[in-house]
């Protein structure tokens, strides 16, 4: 049985930094793409970055630049690091895995920008 296993969120100031981890496993052919979406409350989920196996990211244009996504393929772990992150940045963030077997979602964790 496939599972991500995210890390937890948290509450940080407005220009601050968060680092947020996602291990999948359960899937014998691997994953392809993994990445994160966010949701806020009112808003509709939004792809916030992908990476390929190879290495190749996308990011949503409100987090370019800040955000970096990484891939360690070795332990199917992609690291999500957040710097100057604003007000807006406030949602749950929700990792996923696509495997031969279709897409796979983490149990989501709670990131809070806040003063």
């Amino acid at each position: 049985q496939v599972r991500l296993v995210e890390s937890e969120g948290g509450l940080v100031q407005p220009g601050g930094s968060l680092s947020l981890s996602c291990a999948a496993s359960g899937s014998i052919f691997g994953f392809n793409d993994m990445g994160w979406y966010r949701q806020s409350p009112g808003s509709q989920r939004e792809l916030v970055a992908a990476i390929t196996t190879g290495g190749s990211t996308n990011y949503a244009d409100s987090v370019k630049g800040r955000f970096t996504l990484s891939r360690d393929n070795a332990k199917n772990t992609v690291y999500l690091q957040m710097n100057s992150l604003k007000p807006e940045d406030t949602a749950v963030y929700s990792c996923f895995a696509n495997s031969l077997g279709g897409r796979h979602w983490g149990q989501g964790t709670q990131v809070t920008v806040s003063s």
